[in-house]
């Protein structure tokens, strides 16, 4: 959607109340599942608290650390809920900065936090402008807080504070600060707020140390959203790129952890996309080949009849366009590791070569009369069942057997579930600063369905949408579903939305035909025959699927069919009775 710029306003709540939008938006944002225990706004999870709760950790914090980190802390929490609505809201509603910004007060209306009336609202993004005043009515913090002592003054609504300065920062790209020059708890008649720019408060510095130098630094992104960097398990995983905490993945790094320093051939197995050659590259790295060539070979990339020659190398005229003499990869990977993927499609011939090498240590070129000796580390993958083509005479047995010494299975990413973040923020990193662009992590929701996800194409898959959303999500925003997936219908959720009277969304629906139910003076019995014929009729007649669509059983529908039946009969006798 393109976004349209709109003028710069100037609003006065004694010339005309400034009116919120409706919230209808909002509203239909939040979901409850009871059956998974989660609550959900758009893609953000949220927590229903006791306000209670909070305030007696807010009491203990101030009784063991002190008033001031204790409002630092609560200002700061307060500042990141802010950020992460301003993305919301600018996304909801791009048209119209008014009304993106009104997002701010609505949303800490509809959470329960405080009502928000706006005096004053001057305000242009573009000339990044900006001027409110805010009367803020039954909030939570100054409710469940004490009156301050005589000759104590300051805010006590430190959330509220943070959120309001976070949010609209976050929106304008510059700090707007906000502060709560009056305060009920400090014996004033109300709450009032301000928020103008940082540069034109007297007191800028004394109010800037309740928030995070790190989130100011940066209004357009705060670093207080994104997602922790990965933490690994062993010391060498990061600097062999390799990320991964899950028991088996650290298994089969053990496994080659323990191999690297030996000479012992190893097979890899593992689908397509979990990463096997970066593991064999580890292994060589790790090994005392470091400094020698590390040569990958795709068997199945090579025609059959040059495998032969591409491997242990060709003699001049050993074969048509054989112009002259050239070393197979054996020869160019000595002293080093030769990685041999997809091993299972190896020619018949080249496995009896290879065994020789593997036996011997020596190859021989093809159409040469001479053998050359050669020390080469051999790492085979393959995401083929080797045992299953043994018998079906398809791999020889004694080569399994040879590569089969030293197996490491290689997990699906499907079965690692918990690595699913950390190397989707691996990718997010290295993509970002690929195309050089700031992205401010994952939504929660987002991550949700690629934990969910069944990734045929395992970690490979999950590069390559972290490389299409990072393309597509715009510069400081989150990660959404819809950047990741190019078309991906998700699970509803078993929740609904809420609407003004803090029912559900379909409350909506359910009103509107209760009130034309109502209005047109229709019988109860007549509401429930058009369901249950307009039901029949959808289902093609079929009273299984016409019973599904109610909600009730086929015996349920069968009954109040038969019952609607027999009363319609019993009508038409009456008055035929009548008639005679």
């Amino acid at each position: 959607m393109t976004r349209r710029p709109t003028p710069g306003v100037s609003h006065d709540a004694s010339d005309n109340e400034i009116r919120y939008p409706d919230n209808r938006d909002l509203r239909s944002l939040v979901r409850f599942d009871a059956a998974t225990g989660q609550i959900w706004q758009d893609e953000d999870r949220m927590l229903l608290l006791h306000a209670s709760s909070v305030a007696w950790l807010r009491g203990e914090l101030i009784e063991r650390f002190g008033k001031g980190y204790t409002r630092g802390l609560f200002t700061q929490m307060g500042y990141v809920s802010g950020v992460r609505d301003a993305m919301l809201a600018r996304r909801l509603r791009p048209l119209n900065d008014v009304e993106a910004f009104l997002c701010g007060p609505q949303l800490h209306m509809l959470k329960g936090i405080v009502k928000v009336r706006p005096l004053k609202l001057q305000m242009d993004i573009f000339k990044g402008t900006f001027y409110g005043e805010f009367v803020r009515d039954h909030s939570w913090e100054d409710e469940v807080g004490t009156r301050q002592p005589d000759g104590e003054h300051g805010p006590l609504c430190w959330m509220q504070i943070g959120y309001s300065t976070g949010f609209t920062s976050r929106l304008f790209g510059k700090v707007i600060l906000f502060n709560e020059v009056e305060c009920l708890a400090s014996g004033d008649p109300r709450c009032l707020t301000v928020g103008k720019p940082l540069e034109e408060w007297d007191d800028a510095e004394e109010q800037l140390q309740y928030f995070s130098p790190e989130a100011l630094a940066d209004a357009k992104s705060s670093r207080s959203h994104e997602a922790p960097a990965p933490r690994d398990a062993l010391r060498w995983l990061s600097s062999h790129d390799l990320v991964g905490q899950s028991p088996k993945y650290r298994a089969a790094l053990e496994l080659v952890a323990k191999a690297a320093r030996t000479k012992i051939a190893v097979l890899l197995q593992g689908e397509t996309g979990v990463g096997k050659e970066m593991l064999a590259r580890t292994l060589h790295e790790m090994s005392p080949r470091a400094g020698k060539p590390f040569v990958a070979v795709n068997c199945a990339a090579i025609p059959a009849e040059l495998i032969e020659s591409e491997l242990f190398g060709a003699e001049r005229g050993a074969f048509t366009g054989a112009n002259q003499s050239r070393p197979g990869r054996f020869e160019r990977a000595e002293g080093g590791t030769l990685f041999l993927d997809e091993i299972g499609d190896l020619p018949g011939p080249a496995q009896s070569k290879l065994l020789r090498v593997l036996q011997e240590g020596e190859v021989e070129r093809l159409g040469g009369t001479s053998v050359r000796k050669v020390d080469v580390r051999v790492v085979a993958a393959t995401n083929a069942d080797l045992r299953m083509a043994m018998r079906n005479g398809a791999f020889r047995s004694d080569l399994y057997f040879r590569l089969s010494a030293y197996p490491v299975t290689i997990p699906p990413l499907r079965e690692r579930l918990d690595d699913i973040p950390l190397l989707a923020q691996r990718f997010l990193e290295r993509f970002s600063g690929l195309y050089d662009k700031k992205v401010a992590g994952f939504s929660e929701r987002a991550m949700k369905v690629l934990r969910s996800y069944r990734f045929p194409g395992n970690i490979r898959e999950l590069s390559n949408m972290v490389e299409r959303a990072v393309i597509l999500v715009p510069a400081d925003e989150q990660i959404q579903i819809d950047h990741l997936f190019a078309a991906y219908q998700e699970e509803p959720l078993g929740g609904d939305g809420l609407d003004l009277f803090g029912s559900n969304s379909r409350s909506d629906a359910l009103r509107t035909l209760c009130d034309t139910v109502l209005s047109e003076g229709l019988a109860l019995e007549v509401l429930e025959e058009g369901l249950l014929t307009a039901a029949l009729g959808a289902s093609a007649g079929n009273l299984s699927a016409a019973a599904r669509k109610l909600g009730i059983t086929r015996a349920q529908f069968e009954y109040r069919w038969k019952k609607l039946n027999d009363a319609a009969t019993e009508r038409v006798m009456s008055a035929e009775t009548s008639a005679h």
